[in-house]
């Protein structure tokens, strides 16, 4: 008698869709892209205004610097209060009071106020960033399963890059229509309102805070030791942290467009888009791809390549290839966020979150904003193309550094924690 063998059922269909299906999420990623347009304006019009009333590199990177200290100083307290207390009541409290330094950015670009108010505005907003991040990326389990992160992650992504494009093309028109930045700040700071007004929305699922009663510095050991010991966030977090701190060439593109490119403000609005447009693009694609295969091998190759496409950017003097390496950073830099994003949601447990996230700001956070002052520095000190160009070598040195040192990383496949991790959401 011969017997048949039975079909293999189909797997089961790729949902590209599937973080966008629960209303949760739709809420959080409304309110977060709305924030991300506002402060993409912020960082533009910073930039533009401080350029044209001081024409010097250094207070352009003194916007990262004065942002970056109490970033530094609070982001792991932040994460110990985010693991202790309610997250969306921190989470409206920290939004609130970013709002209230744009407004008062607006009112200091209205009067022509003095440069040591403006960084004092901005050293407030740092502040309520500080606060504001670890209490944040807790909000993203509570809207979504486990199963759903990498998806929830890559729309989180898409969102903040969609702004990241939007904010700077449409501050760059507004200030060549109007000449004049305080009306960014204002839209800002009305956006910050709204954002608190969605969060108050969101219901999410109830997560477990810590129940340690341990001291804050001890509590805040925990948060530490427990990134240090897991290679892979480590690993993944190094490589990020140094990529964007030497890879800052977005903090000089007002020089670029000014002085190198000479294209002005609807120039710089365009540069300033490329990379989200690019990254933008690459999280589409990756939301209609299946889940990373030899994640580690992937991450270490787009940094590698961010490296490169910032050392061409550096030294072109071609308004069109410029772009082209910018949209390639932004690319590359998605493929990145979205491999650290998904490490952290999927292995760390409900009630490290906060601290977690605290370690992670401090590592990224931090070094975007010490990347603008490590630029402006630099280029105070050689010129402005061989900063962008030892950022970009330098983003490849820590590449192989981080591929020798852990081997962890080379070798996952995978961005599902192992089973004696996984947290059950």
């Amino acid at each position: 008698m011969k017997q048949t063998t039975e079909p293999a059922p189909p797997a089961p269909r790729h949902d590209p869709y599937l973080a966008l299906r629960y209303p949760d999420f739709r809420l959080l990623l409304t309110g977060q892209f709305i924030t991300a347009f506002g402060t993409q304006m912020i960082s533009f019009a910073i930039g533009w205004e401080l350029w044209l009333r001081t024409s010097s590199e250094l207070a352009l990177g003194l916007v990262g610097l004065v942002q970056v200290i109490p970033v530094i100083l609070l982001s792991l307290p932040g994460g110990h209060v985010a693991d202790h207390y309610n997250r969306k009541r921190l989470v409206m409290i920290t939004q609130l009071l970013l709002a209230v330094c744009s407004f008062g950015l607006a009112l200091l670009s209205y009067s022509q106020g003095s440069l040591a108010l403006i960084y004092l505005c901005l050293f407030g907003i740092g502040v309520a960033r500080a606060f504001y991040s670890p209490a944040a990326s807790t909000l993203l389990p509570t809207t979504v399963p486990q199963a759903v992160c990498t998806s929830a992650a890559t729309w989180n992504s898409t969102g903040w890059q969609l702004a990241s494009i939007l904010g700077p093309a449409f501050a760059g028109l507004m200030v060549a229509l109007l000449g004049s930045a305080a009306e960014l700040y204002l839209i800002d700071s009305v956006a910050g309102l709204i954002f608190v007004f969605l969060v108050t929305r969101i219901k999410g699922r109830p997560i477990a805070l810590s129940r340690s009663k341990a001291a804050t510095l001890d509590s805040l050991k925990e948060g530490i030791n427990f990134i240090r010991n897991t290679k892979v966030i480590l690993a993944a977090i190094t490589l990020d942290m140094f990529a964007v701190l030497f890879g800052g060439a977005v903090a000089l593109l007002p020089v670029y467009a000014t002085d190198i490119l000479q294209v002005g403000a609807e120039g710089l609005g365009i540069m300033r888009a490329a990379p989200a447009v690019g990254a933008l693009i690459m999280a589409l694609i990756i939301t209609r791809l299946p889940p990373f295969k030899h994640a580690g091998k992937t991450l270490l190759l787009a940094v590698a390549g961010f490296g490169v496409a910032t050392i061409i950017f550096g030294v072109s003097s071609n308004f069109l290839l410029s772009v082209a390496m910018l949209f390639a950073l932004g690319a590359l830099d998605n493929i990145s966020v979205v491999i650290r994003s998904t490490l952290v949601l999927t292995w760390t447990p409900d009630e490290m979150r906060g601290r977690t996230s605290a370690v992670n700001s401090i590592f990224i956070g931090a070094s975007n904003e010490l990347g603008g002052f490590e630029s402006g520095a630099t280029a105070s000190i050689l010129g402005t193309i061989p900063a962008v160009v030892l950022g970009g070598i330098g983003t490849i040195i820590v590449v192989l550094s981080v591929a020798k040192i852990w081997p962890q990383m080379r070798n996952l496949e995978t961005l599902d924690a192992p089973e004696e991790m996984q947290v059950v959401i």
